[in-house]
């Protein structure tokens, strides 16, 4: 334990000393976000990009992490154990990717479609069953917004398949033979 609280300290120490943008936190054998961590980085947290979580315990991240970090781009909290995502994501700004990948989420996090400035998704090897397709399908603003701002042509359809969701999930199957001009 003793070891794995130094490591923690030593990466932080390593982020504010040389001014990085990034906070590689990943293989710490974290259960949760240290709020010491938030202590010591509370001078540079709008500095802080990119975070890496990979590889831990994580059960969840609180909207404390989303709201002091928010200036957040990317967020790899890849090979955890979380089944959600608090509320607080879908304030993120700036959010352009975020990976979730083999973690335990059994419905995809409805609040990632409030980020605009969102890219990339990576859902992968979950036990996704629910998309809950009704958010959005009674969004056409903000399909139309994420067309906006991105610059890219994006219907409900090829919004999920550039996020590559899992291909076992029915719904999509059937969103897929759909004609996308009916979206």
């Amino acid at each position: 334990m003793a070891k794995a609280v130094a490591n923690v300290a030593r990466r932080i120490n390593e982020t504010m000393e040389e001014g990085r943008d990034w906070l590689d936190l990943s293989d710490c054998d974290l259960i949760s976000f240290p709020d010491g961590v938030f202590k010591m980085l509370r001078s540079c947290t709008d500095n802080i990009h990119k975070i890496t979580l990979a590889n831990n315990q994580l059960k969840a991240l609180s909207n404390k992490f989303f709201h002091t970090f928010s200036q957040l781009r990317d967020l790899d909290v890849q090979g955890n154990i979380l089944t959600s995502l608090p509320d607080a994501v879908g304030d993120m700004e700036h959010l352009i990717s975020i990976n979730l990948s083999k973690n335990r989420l059994a419905v995809f996090p409805e609040h990632l479609t409030c980020v605009k400035s969102l890219q990339n998704i990576n859902v992968e090897g979950n036990q996704i069953t629910d998309l809950r397709w009704c958010s959005f399908s009674h969004r056409r603003g903000k399909e139309r917004n994420i067309k906006e701002t991105s610059g890219k042509v994006l219907t409900v359809l090829s919004y999920f398949i550039s996020y590559k969701l899992p291909s076992r999930i029915h719904p999509f199957r059937c969103l897929k033979s759909q004609n996308s001009t009916n979206l």
